[in-house]
């Protein structure tokens, strides 16, 4: 972590703590807008890849959500799912391989992210945009998702029309979302009596309780093909979360775990990227 961040992160942590003095459950409200709101934008870059695109934009609620789209119409059709503090654009490097492999392929900004609109992400919030993705442009043969991507992929996959023939990748998905609440808890060092108050402004708010944010919910309603890939020293979204599902044996997911890559370099690793491609 940079200084500046240290120091950032110390203040709003002080700020927090002298708040919960007064009142948990404003300290809690603080928290929770801080916790779903994206610090940092990442913004379109001048590459050849993205230049190719054609820009679309679908309605999410009051929202204007941007996307690209590749190699349209195709027979198949792809669409990748980008995970917190993270963008579309970060995954071009999969959009030309993709298409060599006949696929037409969509990627959006989720809301607070990239080119689209909003302040605060959260996983209703990514999972309505996939709803109003989907019934904009249509069935989808294959996903790539990474991080609260594949969180919010994987409760949108659970109601919609699909089958074993349906590819789902998860990369270093946001397997449960309390684990990221500890790691945001552990950092602010907030009180017991906050995360209480936390937890439950989170359900009000989501329609949602934190446990049931998770992936292993889903997957009895999932008929997809899945491949994930973690790494086992992901400091983001905790390792020992997967081997729970790993311990379920749940039909129909092979696993390809890393050690060293971490949250984010995992999806631009070389081994990694090959792995994705063959299996779609």
């Amino acid at each position: 972590m940079k200084i500046v961040q240290q120091i950032a992160l110390g203040y709003t942590a002080r700020k927090l703590q002298l708040l919960s003095a007064v009142s948990t459950k404003k300290a809690a409200a603080e928290a929770f807008k801080l916790f779903c709101t994206p610090q940092k934008r990442v913004l379109k870059r001048a590459t050849p890849v993205i230049d190719k695109a054609e820009v679309i934009k679908v309605k999410s609620g009051e929202l204007n959500i941007y996307g690209y789209r590749w190699n349209h119409p195709a027979h198949k059709k792809v669409l990748i799912a980008h995970g917190f503090e993270s963008s579309a654009v970060n995954f071009e490097g999969f959009v030309s391989p993709l298409i060599e492999k006949g696929y037409e392929v969509i990627a959006f900004d989720a809301p607070a992210h990239g080119l689209s609109e909003g302040n605060q992400i959260m996983l209703p919030l990514y999972k309505n945009m996939l709803d109003v993705v989907y019934k904009e442009f249509g069935a989808f043969d294959a996903y790539i998702a990474h991080s609260l991507g594949g969180l919010a992929v994987a409760h949108f996959l659970q109601n919609i029309p699909h089958d074993h023939d349906t590819k789902l990748v998860l990369v270093a998905p946001a397997t449960e979302i309390t684990s990221v609440m500890d790691r945001f808890f552990r950092l602010l060092k907030l009180n017991s009596r906050v995360r209480r108050d936390f937890d439950k402004l989170s359900a009000d708010i989501t329609g949602i309780t934190p446990a049931e944010a998770a992936v292993l919910p889903t997957l009895i309603n999932i008929q997809a093909d899945i491949l994930w890939l973690h790494d086992t020293e992901d400091d983001i979204t905790p390792y020992r979360d997967v081997e729970k599902i790993k311990a379920t044996d749940f039909p129909g997911i092979k696993f390809i775990i890393s050690s060293g890559l971490g949250h984010r370099k995992i999806y631009r690793d070389a081994q990694s990227v090959k792995a994705i491609l063959d299996f779609v």
